[in-house]
């Protein structure tokens, strides 16, 4: 693909989404966005063109896909807890369909769809490789077993339908643009707010968004139609994670390590009173058994076919406390 060429981007107001389309723009790409017209318009830079609607639309999907080169399906429902699991899996599995189907019946060239490593299963003999498949009766959490769905469902429209779409699996990018927060930009929030003032034992793939974005743009070039690519960075314990806040926040790091049990019953609790009050807790059940496997990752797949490249870890956290500084946090 070269510039000057239409690439339509779902999910281009979230975090990962907002900068692929910074990326797309910058080597002259015209990139249309499929946005839902609740959603916050701060990742969208007035040189994007905008179709309002929801990836469930088919009309507006179709609509957004005449005449595109390119497509980058980001749209996605990122949460680990959901008082309504329905809802998420509408989005992520039935919504992924209407946008595959879509873009089969506008015969566009060339697809890039966002899965997550959230679809591969923890190893004991280190890092996880695009071959750690996880199965969908191994998944906990209505969002784990969204993207295993999801991807299977696009592995199998490649198979027997010709789908040209390349897969590739994000790990848990920090950087500016995380206007939600995700879970993990959640983690630096609380951090820098002193409200995470213990650790498990624990460990996460961290990976500047921008060079996710740069993933995505050497999977529409370089990537085999469908293969499965790795997006990550640097394997990093939650202590070390939440140390390198602190350095940069000048703040003491937390230095109590707590185990697992005490905090099952606080989970639970945390999502009582959440459901009631309608916010989403910061502790619950899917981010406790998440954080009981260290979720390292290997990417070596991606940086061989792909010229996949990251810069330091330090250098993505360091963007986040100053994107989330600049916030007021």
């Amino acid at each position: 693909m070269t510039s000057g060429e239409r690439a339509l981007v779902t999910g281009a107001s979230g975090f990962i989404g907002g900068a692929v389309v910074r990326l797309l723009l910058s080597e002259g790409f015209r990139v249309r966005a499929l946005a839902r017209p609740t959603s916050p318009r701060d990742n969208l830079p007035p040189s994007c063109e905008i179709v309002e609607g929801d990836v469930c639309d088919r009309d507006a999907v179709r609509r957004a896909m005449e005449g595109v080169d390119a497509l980058f399906h980001l749209a996605a429902d990122y949460r680990l807890w959901t008082p309504d699991p329905a809802a998420l899996m509408r989005v992520n599995v039935e919504g992924t369909e209407v946008v595959m189907r879509e873009a089969l019946r506008a015969g566009v060239p060339r697809i890039v769809h966002t899965s997550s490593v959230a679809t591969l299963a923890a190893t004991s003999a280190g890092p996880s490789a695009e071959s750690s498949r996880l199965a969908p009766e191994q998944a906990f959490g209505a969002y784990k077993l969204s993207k295993i769905l999801s991807q299977r469902l696009v592995e199998r429209l490649v198979a027997e339908e010709g789908l040209p779409a390349t897969i590739v699996c994000p790990s848990t990018p920090l950087g500016p643009g995380d206007l939600r927060p995700t879970p993990t930009g959640r983690i630096v929030a609380e951090a820098l707010r002193g409200r995470v003032p213990a650790y498990v034992d624990t460990g996460l793939n961290i990976v500047h968004v921008d060079d996710v974005a740069a993933g995505h743009v050497a999977a529409l070039r370089h990537g085999e139609i469908g293969e499965r690519y790795i997006l990550g960075g640097a394997n990093l314990t939650l202590q070390e994670l939440l140390t390198e806040i602190s350095r940069i926040a000048r703040r003491p790091p937390p230095r109590v390590k707590l185990p697992y049990w005490p905090l099952i019953p606080l989970a639970y609790a945390n999502e009582f009173f959440a459901r009631l009050a309608g916010t989403e807790p910061f502790l619950n059940r899917e981010s406790l058994r998440l954080s009981a496997t260290r979720m390292f990752f290997d990417d070596a797949k991606a940086r061989r076919a792909l010229g996949y490249r990251t810069r330091p870890a330090a250098e993505a956290i360091a963007d986040a406390v100053r994107w989330f500084s600049g916030r007021g946090v």
